[in-house]
């Protein structure tokens, strides 16, 4: 017999509000960047002398970078990773400045994802300790 079968499966980790709301945002603005970058190629906006598909190239790096720090958000510096790609974003809207659409859009559920998720979590943290509190653990 195979001892994987045998063996009981490991626990999910549990994932707080914060961590959830943070990755999804991440995420789904990683594509919106993308898109945007193709958006700075097509319409020939980039300063003289820069070559219209850096455009794409910028758009494909910072879409890789919000995958990357989605999956870092579970800790402090993951948090404030995402929000300097916020920044970055916001650089952008200096040669686009229709990006500055995308900036006040995800920058703010961005913004309601990690301060809201965090006062959830710390909510439901009371709330375990009160529970746990009343049943005398």
């Amino acid at each position: 017999m195979s001892r994987a079968k045998d063996r009981e499966p490991r626990p999910r980790r549990a994932r707080g509000a914060q961590e959830s709301l943070a990755q999804i945002v991440l995420v789904f603005e990683s594509v919106i960047v993308f898109l945007a970058g193709l958006v700075v190629y097509g319409l020939n906006v980039l300063p003289e002398g820069i070559a219209d598909w850096w455009g794409i190239v910028g758009g494909s790096v910072l879409a890789l970078l919000m995958i990357a720090a989605s999956g870092t958000v579970r800790w402090r510096w993951g948090i404030i990773t995402g929000w300097v790609l916020q920044v970055v974003l916001l650089a952008g809207a200096l040669l686009v400045p229709a990006i500055v659409i995308v900036v006040l859009v995800f920058g703010g559920i961005w913004a309601y994802a990690t301060i809201k998720g965090a006062a959830l979590d710390r909510r439901n943290a009371h709330l375990a300790a009160e529970l746990a509190d009343a049943n005398g653990d």
